[in-house]
């Protein structure tokens, strides 16, 4: 019995042998079978804890990293809107027009499109275009004019991609004058919307 023991222990050996002989040549049609080690039970549980720490510690750097980014890039963002902002908030706000008409001059096109980057950018402001008119003409003349010149300022802005309910227009007509003089420097500067953020 106990020579057929050792033949078959001796047996096992060979053949393992030839096995891992075998293993690292490579056939192009068959490829050997994989034999697995054995592994005592304390060695398989100290390899277990040491992948799963080691898995632990990858998940907690790809997590770690890509808070990172996520703050960088939120960061950036909030750089940008900021910097949008402070141009809308350094650009004019007055927007002046030549007498009885309701037309965007050139050089206001600069300034509103600063305040349509500013309010595109941010869709929770808010602004109101108030419309103007200067004193010569009935009052519901200036009144139907002011509203012509803000809804004209609203149609840009629209244009630019500003949400239509970020908009409010209304018209004082002749009633609220920036200026009382009464002459072409003071009339021009009665004639204008105001936009102001809200």
């Amino acid at each position: 019995m106990k020579f057929l023991k050792q033949a078959k222990v001796a047996g096992t050996i060979v053949i393992l042998a030839v096995l891992a002989g075998c293993a690292g040549q490579v056939n192009e049609e068959v490829t050997a079978p994989a034999v697995e080690p054995v592994v005592s039970k304390e060695t398989a549980s100290s390899a277990s804890t040491n992948e799963v720490d080691s898995s632990a510690e990858l998940a907690a750097k790809a997590k770690a990293k890509a808070k990172a980014k996520a703050d960088a890039a939120a960061d950036a963002e909030r750089a940008t809107a900021e910097k949008i902002k402070s141009k809308a908030m350094a650009a004019d706000t007055l927007f002046f027009f030549e007498f009885d008409r309701s037309d965007l001059k050139q050089d206001a096109l600069n300034d509103l499109d600063a305040h349509a980057k500013y309010l595109t950018a941010d869709r929770s402001a808010k602004v109101r275009l108030e419309g103007h008119a200067d004193e010569r003409g009935t009052r519901a003349y200036n009144l139907a004019l002011g509203e012509r010149r803000a809804n004209s300022v609203t149609r840009y802005l629209v244009i630019q991609g500003v949400n239509r309910s970020q908009i409010e227009s209304v018209s004082y007509g002749e009633e609220r004058p920036l200026s009382l003089v009464r002459d072409d420097s003071g009339w021009l500067r009665n004639r204008r919307v105001e936009l102001i953020y809200q």
